[in-house]
């Protein structure tokens, strides 16, 4: 059987496992699909029409944007400019920062290594990086003379490479909140272009943990620590096994830590210069080598390289024949680990948003939620600081892509993006 048969038979097997939990949130008045439903091409012109006026009216420099439904792409838009003060006009190949977007990768890049039992997910981190070892976990009080203090308490229990894959480490990032732990993250210099993946994850060791191991989603760099023990299972660098293993395979020809092609600098996708404060702590030089591979958001791609990583992802870990995850692994990436489905309960900034849970790399919907945005059952989803956003749809056979630089615009155009989506449907349930 062809590898084409095979994801369409997929895809129908999923749509009608995830119909039986849409039919339930249809019940709640969410705004549910057939698997079925066929898009209208002239609503979806909508859609241009919007990112042609964001550019317009200067709220973004420029965006990709790619739906791709049945492995055929059935939207492809490139708007504005890649940078606008050089005027180079936006490209389908314009090479984009993906910021946290590099997350979802990296963590797939950690499963290969499960996969082929060379990692558990249930093994102490402190097995590839022995200073874990020694973790201490900050707990806020009071002096006697009432000056706030910060006490070290043994962990509970060892952090696990399941606890990194899904943000309960209690590492955590330093650039937003105002914590005793996270300011001595922001005070630890962890972007410092001078050090490399494994001397960034001996000082992160170094520092007070912000929750027990286990017990609370707390996004940080956990995806950045998860990258350095990529290194040491595989004795390559985290750049080198991911070619290897996944970038090279996949035809990722252009994802990397930074563009090593003069020819391609112009393709180098910048956002406006009144809005370029990604607030992360850091923006390296797409056109410099960095020592530090931040797998939590160092890579850069394209719309063509992603779709062959949502297409696969899709598929359910396999594309054109070759099997990448296996079903089990797959199947343990996409279980929601977050109260009330897993162990896990939200910390105070729970970015996978309302009606969202959490696996191992991509946010899950899980429920209808109070404010959620449209979509299917078991969508997969994850963004990035400046506005780099794919999900996964199974029950439409379907992603979304799009990339572009605006930290300050994404949360709005991402909310905008997906309700002209789904409105571009014409036979929805629960109406």
């Amino acid at each position: 059987m062809s590898s084409t048969r095979l994801t369409r038979r997929g895809a129908l097997l999923a749509s009608a496992c995830w119909l039986v939990a849409g039919r339930a949130l249809a019940q709640k008045n969410t705004r549910v699909l057939l698997p079925s439903a066929q898009l209208s091409f002239q609503k979806l012109e909508k859609i241009t029409a919007y990112f042609n006026q964001q550019v317009a009216s200067g709220k973004i420099a420029g965006a990709n944007l790619l739906i791709q439904r049945h492995a055929i792409p059935i939207y492809s838009r490139s708007f504005g400019k890649t940078d606008v003060t050089t005027r180079e006009p936006m490209r389908p190949e314009a090479i984009f920062r993906l910021h946290s977007l590099s997350k979802p990768i990296t963590s797939v890049s950690a499963m290969l290594l499960i996969d082929e039992g060379r990692m558990n997910l249930d093994d102490p981190l402190a097995q590839y990086i022995p200073a874990f070892a020694n973790a201490k976990v900050g707990v806020e009080g009071k002096s006697d003379n009432g000056e706030p203090i910060l006490t070290l308490e043994p962990v509970h229990r060892p952090i696990t490479i399941r606890d990194l894959l899904r943000h309960s480490s209690g590492i955590t990032y330093g650039f937003y909140g105002k914590s005793m732990v996270r300011s001595a993250y922001a005070n630890a210099a962890l972007f410092a272009p001078s050090m490399d993946n494994a001397e960034l994850a001996e000082k992160i060791a170094s520092l007070p943990l912000a929750e027990q191991p286990g017990e609370v989603w707390d996004y940080g760099h956990s995806t950045d620590v998860l990258g350095r023990v990529i290194e040491v299972v595989s004795g390559k660098s985290l750049y080198d096994f991911q070619k290897a293993r996944l970038f090279g395979q996949l035809g990722m020809a252009d994802t990397a830590y930074y563009v090593a092609d003069p020819a391609k600098y112009p393709l180098i996708a910048n956002a406006l210069p009144s809005d370029s404060d990604f607030r992360t702590g850091h923006e390296p030089d797409p056109k410099i080598a960095p020592k530090y591979q931040s797998g939590g958001g160092g890579l850069l791609s394209t719309t063509g390289d992603l779709a062959r990583f949502c297409q696969m992802i899709l598929n359910g870990g396999s594309l054109d024949g070759t099997l990448y995850l296996k079903p089990d692994t797959f199947s343990a990436m996409v279980q929601d680990q977050v109260v009330p489905r897993g162990p896990v309960r939200k910390g105070d900034y729970y970015f996978p948003g309302d009606g969202f849970g959490f696996g191992l790399g991509f946010a899950i919907r899980s429920e209808q939620g109070q404010f959620s945005s449209p979509g299917s059952p078991g969508e997969l989803k994850w963004d990035g600081a400046g506005g780099e956003y794919f999900w996964v749809d199974r029950q439409q056979d379907m992603f979304v892509i799009l990339l572009m630089q605006s930290p300050s615009e994404r949360g709005r155009i991402h909310a905008d993006l997906k309700a002209m989506v789904y409105d571009a449907f014409e036979n929805p349930l629960g109406r």
